[in-house]
């Protein structure tokens, strides 16, 4: 007698969203290229060794209406999490082929949205399309197969250029370089050693999140509709030397707006200017979510150090720690996409809710 069906391990869903990966060449240069579940089939097959052999079966579901990810938007990351959502619990793990330029927004917005997630999710992409000569496309798409069908991955993540990364702590950080991506204020999470996908455990979420559990608990999702927010509803603004309280009431003054990702010097410094600060508190007191990370790539925002950035606490503006900007302007999308009160609003934000501070 034959074995079961429901005897076999069920399949890791692989999601194929869009992105360099998967597009050809054209005499106009690369465009989007179709028949992806056959080509990316051949690309597997054509890794050295006995790679194919050892990677976990998959099934592959294609977007119908790919996202463009130099394009890519709030609503964008709805969709996502809702087919994710919808899904997950027919497969072991989840692999999300994306586009490289937003890859690392995506990913930062799929952790909040699947918070409490019981299984891989982990998002990959590639700088060179599967057909490209060299491309990093198979070996990529690989590992993530590999690190999606590890049980004990609980979380999030992107596995990109030999490792794997936090998706809420991630960057892409370089153009053109194999490894385009970056944990810059958090370890790894694993790493490709000698053609093992070898995962660090220890650097996983702890157990408050829910992650670490000795029996089933259904994820607490969290899927509100960005799209309303996508109309100018969260800023990202940068200081430069000679920013203008004009130029900074440009954009906190229009009505669109909800919250602001404010982007200061060193560890909360900004500029010496009562009217600026002025313009920050105002914008707090109405209701404004405003938050402060560093430009700093390493390291984190701590007001009080100098009195040049005590300014940003009596304004009301939130210190967001070591969140990258990725991992900041996505987490001010979800929180104000939900009908929380101001004080409970600020409180999540401080509070870490995917390890991303």
């Amino acid at each position: 007698m034959s074995m079961p069906d429901s005897r076999r391990p069920r399949p890791l869903l692989v999601i194929y969203t869009g992105g360099t990966l998967g597009m050809q060449e054209t005499p106009r240069g690369l465009a989007p290229g179709g028949n992806i579940e056959a080509r990316l089939a051949r690309a597997l097959k054509g890794l050295p060794g006995g790679t194919l052999a050892e990677l976990p079966a998959y099934e592959l579901l294609s977007l119908s209406n790919p996202i463009d990810s130099s394009a890519a938007t709030p609503a964008d990351w709805s969709r996502l999490a809702a087919i994710i959502a919808a899904r997950y619990r027919d497969h072991p793990g989840i692999v999300v082929l994306h586009g490289t330029d937003t890859l690392a927004w995506s990913a930062a917005s799929l952790a909040y949205q699947l918070q409490g997630i019981d299984r891989p999710v982990v998002l990959t992409g590639a700088m060179q399309p599967l057909e490209a000569p060299d491309s990093d496309a198979a070996g990529n798409v690989a590992l993530a197969l590999r690190f999606a069908a590890n049980p004990v991955l609980q979380e999030v993540a992107i596995a990109f250029g030999g490792r794997l990364l936090r998706g809420a702590c991630a960057r892409k950080w370089h153009t053109r370089d194999a490894i385009a991506f970056e944990s810059p204020n958090a370890p790894l999470l694993g790493e490709l050693i000698a053609g093992t996908a070898r995962h660090y455990p220890e650097h996983g979420l702890a157990p408050e999140h829910g992650l670490a559990r000795e029996e089933e608990i259904a994820p607490r999702f969290e899927l509100p509709d960005y799209a309303p927010l996508g109309d100018g509803g969260v800023a990202r603004i940068a200081l430069w030397p000679g920013i203008s309280t004009r130029q900074l009431a440009a954009w906190l003054n229009d009505p669109r707006l909800k919250g602001a990702l404010l982007e200061v010097w060193g560890a909360g410094n900004l500029p010496d200017d009562p009217a600026l600060l002025e313009q920050l508190t105002r914008a707090s007191a109405g209701g404004k979510l405003i938050v402060a990370i560093s430009q700093c790539p390493h390291g984190t925002v701590r007001p009080g150090d100098y009195a040049a950035g005590q300014g940003l606490t009596d304004a009301g503006v939130l210190a967001g720690g070591t969140m990258t900007p990725e991992a900041a302007l996505t987490k001010l999308v979800h929180l104000l996409a939900q009908p929380l009160e101001d004080a409970e609003r600020r409180r999540r934000f401080l509070a870490p809710l995917v390890g991303e501070r």
